[in-house]
């Protein structure tokens, strides 16, 4: 009987396949980590065919676990959303690097296109703003510079992640769904389709967009002979939303933050489109048949890429894991304040030319402090989002908190105590596979909605509550806002 599902999560730096019971359970995860390539300074790429490669070895082995295909009731795809790609559409092969979310190569024609007075229009329609983040400039900057591209003709495929891992699962199926479109400044949200303005302004042609459909459509059954039987593709949704919906939060107001490889915070707001006064950006949470639900998100770049980049960057690190205890180690930061702006700064600030910056060291200084300073670092960042949604009149009851260095508990209870806020983090933090798991049971029909098998399929949660005095909340956060200036000033 087909009562299991699986769930493809691919991320920034690696690929995951995790298979889940119908109530959530997880039965198995197999991972394998693909190449990072750094051509130059701010630019970002992958190589899709390693993508594809580790997708297909992970998704293999959690078959096999399940004990085969017909075991299996649905696919769900969830992934990093904004990296763009670029294939042949009969043979399946990549034609080009894929372009990733952190890439800044974009960063002149975005101000270019702000100069010229585009943004206002843009964010109107996209809920979106003017930067590289977004993949629209990424396949106008691609095109114009990749002959291979446009030799390619008609031939040529463009989409996000999950898009090209359709492709290759069902033999040549080119769809995306509604949270992904809603990430490539081409689409209109209120809408719900591919927008030929925005696609002519950012040199991005219709044609050769895939079909939006809904999350938790059927779009598709994998090809046969790749795992001994074909199965649906039943759900699917950008990494950010598949994680919003792992923690449930679907009702108005309830806001949810995954802390990977960089930070994401997004607020449902039902079926009302938000608008932000600060810079925040208005996206499809989740489309269930033609029906969309909205959120308010502040994007910030760089998490857990932080700690990943002072392990192998900087060999301050023998592993991630050790942060916290280099934390817990010192009475405090000893003056030391790290601003994590290797690839920019995303909301409230959109600084796509900030560069990071670490102060405040003395000889009194030591790793534990930059170790410690990293991870203040996603509070304070946490701090200036809750402030500006405040500012739009989404103010936090409290923050459901996941993602790999949500597993940190120092880091955990500082969000409690620089937020002033009862942080909850579920049990099972790989709230992102969940939220996946979610959508591809509901389009299986295992739950007769999402809010049914959200409400079935979340698990046991911890809760942290706020401990710090105020005055050292206020002389900490006095201290990061005095650093994050001399970087906004730079």
């Amino acid at each position: 009987m087909a009562e299991k599902i699986i769930v493809i999560d691919a991320g920034t730096t690696s690929t995951r396949t995790m298979l889940f019971a119908a109530d959530g359970t997880p039965l198995g995860s197999a991972q394998r980590e693909f190449r990072q390539y750094y051509p130059g300074p701010g630019l970002v790429e992958h190589d899709a065919a390693e993508i594809w490669t580790a997708t297909l070895a992970c998704t293999r082995a959690m078959i096999e676990k399940a004990g085969g295909a017909d075991r299996i009731a649905a696919i769900g795809i969830t992934n990093q959303r904004e990296t763009v790609v670029f294939w042949d559409r009969a043979t399946g092969e990549p034609l080009a690097p894929a372009i990733v979310w952190q890439d800044r190569r974009t960063a002149a024609d975005c101000a270019a296109l702000k100069e010229a007075g585009h943004e206002a229009a843009v964010r109107a329609k996209s809920g979106l703003l003017l930067d590289p983040y977004f993949s629209g400039t990424k396949i106008g900057w691609a095109l114009e510079n990749w002959p291979q591209l446009r030799e390619a003709g008609d031939r040529l495929a463009i989409g996000t992640v999950e898009s090209w891992l359709v492709f290759r699962l069902t033999g040549g199926v080119h769809v995306s769904d509604a949270t992904n479109a809603a990430r490539t400044l081409l689409m209109d949200i209120g809408r719900g389709g591919w927008d030929a303005g925005l696609c002519d302004l950012f040199g991005a042609p219709i044609g050769l967009l895939p079909e939006i459909a809904g999350c938790t459509a059927t779009v598709g059954a994998t090809a046969p002979d790749l795992f001994g039987g074909a199965i649906p593709i039943s759900g699917m949704a950008g990494d950010q939303q598949a994680a919003t919906i792992g923690q449930a939060c679907l009702s108005p107001g309830q806001t949810k933050a995954t802390f990977g490889t960089g930070a994401f915070i997004l607020s449902a707001s039902g079926t009302r489109r938000p608008a932000s006064d600060n810079r925040l950006l208005s996206t499809i949470l989740v489309q269930e048949g033609d029906t969309r639900l909205y959120a308010l998100e502040g994007s910030v770049f760089v998490a857990g890429s932080l700690i990943k980049w002072l392990r192998d960057g900087l060999g301050l690190l023998s592993s991630a894991g050790e942060s916290e205890g280099l934390a817990r180690s010192i009475p405090d930061n000893g003056g030391v304040y790290l601003v994590p702006a290797l690839a920019g700064l995303g909301a409230p600030h959109w600084r796509p030319d900030a560069l990071a910056a670490l102060s405040g060291l003395s000889f009194a200084s030591g790793k534990a402090h930059v170790a410690r300073a990293a991870l203040e670092a996603q509070a304070y960042q946490a701090h200036d989002l809750k402030a500006a949604f405040a500012a739009d009149g989404v103010d936090w009851a409290e923050l459901r908190i996941d993602g790999g260095m949500a597993a940190n508990d120092w880091m955990a209870q500082d969000l409690a105590d620089m937020l002033d806020l009862t942080v909850e983090r579920p049990d099972f933090v790989e709230s992102t596979a969940l939220g996946a798991a979610m959508l591809a049971a509901t389009g299986a029909g295992l739950y007769p909605d999402l809010a049914s098998a959200a409400a079935a399929m979340r698990g046991r949660t911890t809760r942290f509550t706020p401990a710090l005095d105020a005055a050292k909340r206020e002389a900490r956060l006095a201290g990061w806002q005095s650093a994050l200036a001399k970087v906004l000033a730079s």
